[in-house]
């Protein structure tokens, strides 16, 4: 057997990053920037307002108060899009909204609530001027050009993950495409006769395809594109016929017979399309684990091959595919967050293999706390749909106890909601 790191070495060593691809930017969520971003304008374009109120020279408005008023003349109007003409001398104000560009002349913005405008609408006074009543400093409220962005800057960097954040700044720099790491297509096959597809009758001594659909599942919650080829029955012709359709995908998952008991027709197949290696690693469950590269007409596939039990599948997927696709997606960081919980129930491992036993994670008090889903068999699949996290635990370890600090690998991130 081999530990799950040196497995999972393996396995990235022979998954290399995608090419890029360009694509109208709301449709690049979530992947990574494949050169910088530069900036062909400046935001803002000019000094603007902050706030709605009266553009005016802080000499005019210096020291006003409510006792003692500066009174300026209003000369004009400027809303955010527009240009006001004029300029704005001692003793004169333009009334702005918040985003326009501040008129020449003026040096400060003073926002509505410091000035008497209410008073003058209700007392019908004059309206062309108004009371400065209050006036904190100079530049107060302006916006100064390219306080955001300056022309020429690099704005996003190679390798940043797009998020809604960084797609509001691609459009603000008017950028409609982005160059991004391409998804990886990743084929999805089920073997086994044992298996029905949803949707169909269940005759006698079948089951449901559950792990295309999991699997499935998985790939689109971290980036990929699901291939789901059906089913591989448990002779040549249809497993040779479900590998050719895969060698149209980036990666071939499959699920079920690399287990000693499994049929050797699989395995068969499997090494004559390329070259496999069929490990078992120190992890409960996912012991059988196969890996390979899939070859045609010069095309280099990986095939990653999990248990067919739905829990073991799972498991699997996020150790090894997980990370094999996010190093396509041209991501760095691997590493699922973990936290370190107090156990509240007891842990068992009996065989030193790493166990990841399924944990339901609570917060109380700034501490984390973590009890079992029930009953551990790698076929029951709904202990997974219980479970928010994995409890690690090691190899060199008997289990955790009631009280132990565990490790905790979180399936969801959802504690400080």
């Amino acid at each position: 057997m081999i530990p799950v790191e040196e497995a999972l070495d393996k396995i990235l060593a022979n998954v290399s990053t995608l090419e890029p691809e360009t694509k109208p930017i709301l449709e690049c969520l979530g992947q990574v920037l494949s050169e910088d971003v530069y900036s062909d304008v400046t935001i803002p374009p000019t000094d603007n307002s902050a706030m709605d109120g009266y553009a005016v020279q802080w000499e005019s408005v210096e020291g006003a108060n409510d006792q003692n008023p500066a009174i300026v003349k209003i000369i004009g109007e400027v809303a955010a899009g527009y240009i006001f003409e004029g300029k704005v001398a001692p003793g004169t104000a333009v009334r702005i909204m918040t985003g326009a560009p501040v008129p020449a002349g003026a040096d400060t913005v003073v926002q509505f609530e410091h000035t008497d405008e209410e008073d003058r609408k209700n007392m019908a006074r004059s309206s062309d001027e108004i009371g400065i009543l209050r006036v904190s400093e100079k530049g107060k409220n302006i916006r100064g050009a390219g306080e955001d962005v300056k022309k020429g800057d690099v704005v996003l960097m190679k390798g940043m993950v797009l998020r809604p954040q960084e797609i509001g700044v691609l459009a603000s720099l008017g950028y409609a495409e982005a160059s991004v790491i391409r998804r990886p297509v990743i084929a999805i096959m089920a073997t086994g006769d044992e298996l029905v597809d949803v949707g169909q009758p269940l005759p006698p001594g079948k089951i449901y395809n559950s792990n295309a659909y999991s699997t499935a599942s998985q790939v689109i919650r971290y980036g990929g594109i699901p291939l789901v080829l059906g089913i591989g029955q448990d002779n040549r012709e249809s497993l040779s016929n479900k590998i050719v359709e895969a060698m149209d995908s980036d990666m071939l998952l499959t699920s079920g017979g690399v287990s000693m008991g499994d049929y050797d027709i699989v395995k068969d197949v499997l090494a004559e399309h390329g070259s496999i290696g069929f490990w078992t690693v120190y992890m409960k469950p996912g012991k059988p684990l196969a890996f390979g590269i899939m070859e045609q007409e010069g095309k280099r596939v990986p095939h990653l091959g999990f248990p067919g039990n739905p829990v073991s599948t799972m498991i699997t997927f996020e150790q090894f595919a997980r990370p094999a696709i996010l190093k396509m997606l041209g991501k760095t960081s691997f590493a699922k967050p973990t936290v370190k919980a107090i156990s509240q129930s007891r842990f068992k491992n009996t065989d030193g293999r790493r166990v990841y036993a399924r944990g339901i994670v609570e917060k109380r008090d700034d501490r984390y706390y973590v009890r079992s889903t029930g009953p551990q068999g790698s076929g029951i699949l709904t202990s997974m749909v219980r479970a928010n996290g994995l409890v690690i635990v090691p190899e060199d370890s008997d289990g955790a106890h009631e009280g132990d600090e565990v490790v905790v690998q979180m399936l969801d991130w959802k504690l400080e909601e």
